[in-house]
């Protein structure tokens, strides 16, 4: 949603209640499909029909969040041009969420991917991280700027944005 403010929909189980198998776009192995289809005990901090956020496990910094795809979707590498759109609502999500805590300077703000094989999790997933200044060392290195390992959101656009399909 717009506004940051979690969906009053159902959430859905993951399976179809019909047949008891696998919804579309469900993976019961992956635990990022499995915590947005709230089969984890992990608050979501935002949940709509498309996205949702959740606090990292592991923060890199005060404000540290995972903004994932509610359908399963490969690493950043396994996206193409049409992926771009939703990149950029897990952008507006992260901002959301962000500004829902308060966090209102985005230029100490880090929004990016892990590049593979550099990511724990194969689902898509944007680091959100805030503030960029109160980030340890460890935590900068981990998600620096300019690295094999660590791509910004506006990289990954752009990078998306230039590819050629090839058939």
């Amino acid at each position: 949603m717009a506004d940051g403010q979690t969906s009053s929909q159902p959430i859905s189980t993951g399976t179809d209640k019909a047949s008891s198998v696998p919804a579309e776009g469900y993976n019961n192995k992956c635990v990022f499909c499995r915590i947005a289809n709230n089969e984890m005990d992990t608050e979501l901090l935002h949940r709509d029909e498309d996205i949702c956020c959740f606090r990292d496990i592991k923060p890199g910094a005060p404000h540290h969040y995972l903004v994932v795809p509610i359908k399963h979707v490969g690493n950043c590498k396994s996206l193409n041009i049409q992926h771009v759109p939703l990149v950029k609502q897990m952008v507006d999500v992260g901002k959301a969420v962000l500004q829902k805590h308060n966090v209102t300077d985005l230029g100490d703000v880090r929004f990016g991917f892990h590049w593979p094989p550099f990511c724990s999790v194969t689902h898509l997933h944007l680091h959100v991280l805030a503030p960029v200044s109160q980030m340890g060392f460890m935590s900068r290195l981990i998600y620096r700027l300019n690295s094999y390992w660590f791509v910004t959101a506006d990289q990954l656009i752009e990078h998306l944005n230039s590819k050629v399909e090839t058939r």
